[in-house]
């Protein structure tokens, strides 16, 4: 069961890059250039926020059946894993940043469907989806996942 979520977790991450990224840029374009906001626009942004939050449940259950987490072994201080780059990585990094990633994603939604004016729905997007593909950036474990 591990190695199937393990996978799924790691496949399905290509894909979070690539609409992230594509949201994030469509974002950005359509800020720049004060297009209208569109139904184009909206199913954007709302297949990053999908894609993310099921990346997030793939990762919730990765977190409580990988052997690499150690926070429920019961002779593991946290000490070690906090000496440890690679522990420190997998047990508290890259859940962390990855959460915040999402929740800037999904703060970053619901506020711009509050907003009833293009250029600001953009700004608003692109503001959060950037700064959530840079935290999903720089916690990607790349060595382990190129």
């Amino acid at each position: 069961m591990y190695t199937a979520f393990y996978h799924l977790h790691s496949f399905w991450a290509y894909l979070v890059v690539l609409v992230v990224f594509l949201a994030t840029v469509n974002a950005i374009i359509g800020s720049v250039a004060k297009r209208s906001y569109g139904p184009k626009d909206f199913r954007i942004s709302l297949f990053a926020l999908i894609v993310t939050h099921i990346q997030l449940l793939f990762g919730i259950v990765l977190f409580f059946i990988s052997d690499k987490i150690r926070w429920f072994d019961a002779d593991t201080d946290v000490s070690l894993i906090m000496k440890n780059d690679l522990l420190r990585l997998y047990n508290v990094e890259h859940p962390l940043l990855m959460i915040i990633a999402i929740a800037l994603i999904t703060i970053g939604y619901s506020k711009h469907k509050k907003k009833s004016i293009s250029a600001s729905k953009f700004k608003t997007l692109a503001i959060f989806y950037t700064l959530a593909f840079i935290a999903m950036l720089a916690m990607i474990p790349w060595s382990v996942w190129l």
